[in-house]
């Protein structure tokens, strides 16, 4: 088969299009016949070389993809030759094929294309496993959604308001914004030229978000720590802002807080088997009322990955950038 190999870290043109042996489904796995992955913020950082893949995972970048089953390894049960799908993966997903435990496949939701599910279960089980199996957003409360028009932040905001929440999100610029009005965010700020902490102030009468979702890191920890509510709840996924901050636990623990950082790609594989099993039970149903939809800036091939790691690191899109082999 054919997939995007790294054979020295670098810019987007260190990801080369290339023949490597075919993947073999082993104990509890199945072929996945690859249609469309989606370009992921770890992806560039492992093409960078700042991100290796866990042990025993595929060396290839892409940690999402949608195709057909086209084998069965041994164990498998459930699931058939010719069953559309989409998969979280902890590796693997720019290529022709890839081996997928079954603990990590879903089923197209109703209403989706095959291509486009591929900007699903990566985004959608970042948001689930942290904002409500782990910060347990609740109706009535609100969340606060850093990066809003991004593929996580738009998924964010839709299940947000899924759940009756108040959804306030931070995007640059009055274009990203109105586009994350139209998913439903109730308050909108750009951090280019306002305070987040103020206008989540200002637009909860005082109170603060009672769940933060963040993809800064130390950027933003002080900030993020003044915007919660009392009781509130932050979640960091991401440290795009650097990875060390100082933390006020004085301010924390006046307002009885509560900070968690996560990853998902290195997880064991029942606790990400968890997390698919949660999504299919909460999420799909969403989806396939039309409640909750994904959201594609654009597709590209999957020959041309690097025209999609571009645009990611512009920043000029809107939810998921999309590889089609």
């Amino acid at each position: 088969m054919h997939a995007i190999t790294i054979p020295e870290p670098g810019g987007p043109e260190a990801l080369v299009w290339a023949e490597v042996p075919d993947p073999v489904a082993g104990e509890g796995e199945v072929l996945v016949e690859v249609a469309a992955a989606a370009v992921n913020r770890a992806d560039v950082l492992q093409r960078q070389g700042h991100y290796e893949p866990p042990p025993g995972a595929s060396p290839y970048p892409g940690l999402e993809c949608s195709g057909r089953i086209v084998a069965l390894g041994p164990g498998v049960s459930g699931w058939s030759v010719g069953d559309e799908v989409c998969a979280l993966l902890s590796g693997g997903g720019y290529a022709e094929k890839v081996a997928v435990p079954v603990g990590q496949l879903l089923p197209v939701p109703e209403g989706v294309s095959l291509t486009v599910a591929a900007s699903l279960p990566e985004a959608v089980a970042t948001v689930w496993s942290n904002v409500f199996m782990v910060a347990h957003l609740r109706p009535g409360e609100t969340l606060l959604v850093h990066g809003g028009a991004s593929g996580i932040g738009t998924m964010a905001t839709q299940l947000g308001k899924a759940v009756g929440a108040r959804v306030a999100v931070t995007a640059g610029g009055p274009e990203k914004l109105a586009r994350c009005a139209e998913l439903g965010a109730d308050v909108l700020i750009d951090y280019r030229e306002q305070d987040f902490v103020e206008e989540v102030r200002a637009a909860t009468d005082g109170a603060g978000a009672d769940v933060i979702l963040d993809i800064m890191g130390a950027k933003y920890l002080d900030r993020n720590v003044r915007a919660l509510a009392v009781n509130g709840r932050l979640a960091v996924i991401g440290m795009q802002g650097g990875v060390k901050g100082e933390l006020n636990l004085g301010a924390l623990m006046a307002k009885r807080g509560a900070v968690t950082a996560t990853t998902l790609r290195g997880r064991p594989g029942v606790e990400k088997a968890a997390i698919v099993a949660a999504v299919r039970e909460h999420v799909w149903p969403l989806v396939g009322a039309g409640r909750v939809r994904p959201v594609v800036d654009r597709v590209v091939g999957m020959a041309s990955a690097a025209e999609g790691h571009r645009v990611l690191e512009a920043g000029r899109h809107v939810g998921k950038v999309l590889l089609v082999v």
